[in-house]
């Protein structure tokens, strides 16, 4: 808000052209949620591919930040669970 010299209160309708215009641009070049999705799942798939420790671990599904296996796999695998292909 401070960027673009807008009140905090100030309601959509009372924005002028330009300032709706400079929104929209800022916004644009902000990544969304399924750019963010894509580019960790090819984070992901990179990892496989060198064929790293925290890529077999996401291979198999176990926990890949060091959790312990040894008592708690199944809730760690509950807990991590992110769409890897």
């Amino acid at each position: 808000m401070s960027r673009f010299h807008l009140h905090n209160t100030i309601k959509v309708g009372e924005l002028t052209q330009t300032q709706v215009l400079d929104l929209t641009a800022h916004l644009d070049s902000m990544p969304i949620e399924n750019h963010l999705r894509r580019k960790m799942q090819q984070d992901i798939a990179r990892l496989r591919d060198t064929g790293t420790y925290r890529g077999r671990r996401h291979a198999m599904n176990l926990p890949v930040r060091g959790q312990n296996t040894r008592s708690q796999i199944k809730t760690a695998r509950k807990l991590n669970r992110v769409e890897r292909f």
